[in-house]
C-alpha cells in the first residue's frame, strides 16, 4: 500500500482489522474519508482478503435497501452456521438515502457485519448520526508525488502490471505524477494508455515498409536485443486526451493561469474566467486553493460595489471543503460567474493599503483625547472620554466630531467609485464626511 502511512502503523485500527483472525480485535466498522484515487477500495479488499473473511462488495450508485438486507442476511447465515465474518465494502456512501444508511443499521450493531464505507464527502454532513456513531472514521490523505512515483515505478515492473515491456522516460514520469495530482487512478490510466501507444507504435513499424530479413540478421549478428518501447513525453500527449502535461502545479503554467483567471474576472470576462476554471479543475488544482482566490477576488476587485460578492465567495469555498469535488465544482462556478458580471471596485483595497502605508511609515499620532478609553481607574483624570459625543443621542445617528489624529486630520482614503452599490455609497459617504467633518466630501 502506497501513501496513507498514518493509517497503516503498527498496531493501529486499520491494521489490526487486517490481521486479526481470531477476532480479538472486534468488528469495529470503518469510514474512510479520502479524495478519489487514494486507495478507499484497496484498503477495503487488504482488510477482507487478508484476514481471511468473506468480503462483499456494493456500490451505492446501483445498490438498493433490498440488496444491502440480503447481504445481512448472508451475513447472519455465515456466521452463526460457519463462523465466518462478512466484511461489506460500501463505496460512496454518500450517495445511499438515509432509509438505505438505516437498512446497515442492524447488521453493523449485532456485529454481523464489518462495514467499511469509502467516501468523498464528508461523513458529518453525507452519513446518518447512528451509523456514524459506531464506525471509526478515518481520513485518507492525497497522495504525495514520492506515493505516485513509488505505484507508477511498480507499475512498469510488476507482473500484475506491465511486466517490464516498456520503458518509461523520467520526464514522462514526471509528466504523469504532475497530471495526476494525488490521484493514484488517474497515474495508472494515463501510464496504462501510454504504454499502448507506445507499444503499438513498435508493432506498426515492425509490421511495414520492409521483409526485415536484412535488419533481423543484422541485429543476430551484433548479438544485441530489440530496445524496449520508450514512453515519452510526446507518447504520453498522444495517449492522454487533454492539454495537460504542461500545466506544473509549482511552475510557470500554474502561475499564468491563475494570473489568467484573476485578470479575466477582473475584466468581467465571464467565459474567459470560466475557461481557466475548468483548465485548474482538469488539471489538478486544489479546489481549496481556487476558492481561497475567488475570496480575495470579491474583496479585492469588486468590494462595495457589490456587497453580495464576499459571502457569495464563502459560500461557495465552504460549499466547496464540505461537499468535496467533483460537485465542488459547481458552487465554484456560480461563484465566479457572479464576480466576473458583478460591478467592479478596488477603492477599499486602495483605501486599506493608503491607511497602511502611512503607518508604516509613521504618518500617525495619538488616539484624541474624547475618543481614548475611559473605563480604567484615573482615566477621566487624564482627560480621555471628556467632550466625547454619542452618535445615537442625534436625530440622524451622526454627529460633527474628529476621529482621525491631529496629524491626519482631513485625511481620505476611501474613494468609492460609481460603480454599482458604491454609486449609492458614495453620496452618502458625501454627506457622512460633510457633517463628521464640516466639510463638503
Amino acid at each position: 500500500m502506497a501513501g496513507q502511512r498514518h493509517l497503516l502503523r503498527p498496531g493501529s485500527p486499520l491494521v489490526n482489522l487486517a490481521t486479526d483472525r481470531t477476532g480479538a480485535a472486534g468488528s469495529v466498522s470503518v469510514i474512510l474519508w479520502g479524495p478519489p484515487g487514494t486507495g478507499k477500495t484497496t484498503l477495503a479488499q487488504a482488510i477482507a482478503h487478508s484476514s481471511g473473511r468473506k468480503f462483499v462488495e456494493l456500490s451505492a450508485v446501483t445498490a438498493g435497501v433490498k440488496d444491502v438486507r440480503q447481504v445481512m442476511e448472508d451475513a447472519f447465515r455465515n456466521r452463526d452456521l460457519y463462523g465466518l465474518s462478512t466484511v461489506l465494502f460500501l463505496d460512496e456512501i454518500h450517495r445511499f438515502t438515509k432509509a438505505q444508511q438505516d437498512a446497515l443499521l442492524p447488521g453493523v450493531e449485532n456485529g454481523w457485519v464489518i462495514l467499511v464505507a469509502a467516501t468523498t464527502e464528508n461523513p458529518s454532513f453525507s452519513v446518518i448520526s447512528p451509523l456514524l456513531s459506531r464506525s471509526l472514521l478515518l481520513t485518507l490523505e492525497q497522495l504525495t508525488d514520492d506515493d505516485l512515483g513509488v505505484l507508477i515505478d511498480r507499475a512498469v515492473t510488476d507482473a500484475r502490471g506491465l511486466a517490464g515491456t516498456v520503458e518509461l522516460d523520467p520526464e514522462a514520469r514526471a509528466a504523469i505524477i504532475r497530471m495526476a495530482s494525488g490521484d493514484a487512478r488517474r497515474a495508472l490510466t494515463a501510464l496504462e494508455a501510454s504504454a499502448g501507444t507506445a507499444l503499438a507504435a513498435v508493432e506498426g513499424a515492425g509490421a511495414g515498409g520492409h521483409d526485415g530479413d536484412e535488419d533481423d540478421e543484422d541485429d543476430e549478428e551484433a548479438g544485441g536485443e530489440h530496445p524496449l518501447p520508450v514512453i515519452t513525453p510526446e507518447v504520453l500527449e498522444q495517449s492522454v486526451d487533454r492539454a495537460l502535461l504542461r500545466y506544473d502545479r509549482n511552475g510557470d503554467e500554474h502561475y499564468d493561469v491563475i494570473s489568467a483567471f484573476i485578470k479575466s474576472v477582473r475584466g468581467s470576462d465571464v467565459d474567459a474566467s470560466l475557461h481557466y476554471l475548468a483548465r485548474m479543475f482538469e488539471a489538478g488544482e486544489d479546489p481549496r486553493f481556487i476558492a481561497r482566490r475567488v475570496i480575495i477576488l470579491a474583496a479585492e476587485d469588486i468590494g462595495i460595489a457589490d456587497p453580495q460578492a464576499l459571502p457569495i465567495a464563502v459560500a461557495a469555498a465552504e460549499a466547496v471543503q464540505m461537499i468535496g469535488m467533483p460537485e465542488g465544482r459547481l458552487p465554484l462556478a456560480e461563484a465566479v460567474v457572479y464576480l466576473a458580471t458583478a460591478p467592479k471596485s478596488n477603492a477599499a483595497y486602495l483605501g486599506i493599503n493608503a491607511a497602511i502605508a502611512d503607518v508604516k511609515a509613521g504618518n500617525f499620532g495619538r488616539v484624541p483625547k474624547h475618543l481614548r478609553d475611559a473605563h480604567y481607574a484615573g482615566a477621566k483624570r487624564l482627560g480621555h472620554g471628556k467632550g466625547y459625543k454619542y452618535p445615537h443621542d442625534t436625530d440622524v445617528g451622526v454627529v460633527r466630531q474628529q476621529y482621525l489624529p491631529d496629524e491626519l486630520t482631513g485625511k481620505v482614503y476611501y474613494d468609492p467609485t460609481d460603480h454599482g452599490h458604491e454609486r449609492e455609497v458614495s453620496a452618502r459617504l458625501a454627506k457622512l464626511r460633510d457633517i463628521t467633518r464640516g466639510t463638503p466630501g
